[in-house]
């Protein structure tokens, strides 16, 4: 409790909102991913396009951190 900072969370707010939208997309591209690539396994550009998406899902948590940590206060 003592690594929270309210002031920083306030503020990453519309960025996580933005991330967020980006991270539904992503889990949208990759499921598509996944499906393609369960259907034609010599397509390795769809595995590769599987984990960009997952790390797309990744990015409102690692967006809020940031901001967070860029606080001083």
């Amino acid at each position: 409790m003592g690594d929270f900072r309210p002031l920083g969370f306030l503020l990453g707010l519309p960025f996580a909102l933005l991330a967020l939208i980006l991270a539904i997309v992503g889990a949208v591209i990759w499921l598509i991913g996944t499906i393609l690539s369960c259907l034609c396994p010599c397509c390795v550009c769809c595995a590769a396009l599987a984990n960009l998406a997952m790390d797309v899902v990744q990015l409102p948590v690692r967006i809020l951190r940031w901001f967070i940590d860029e606080i001083p206060c």
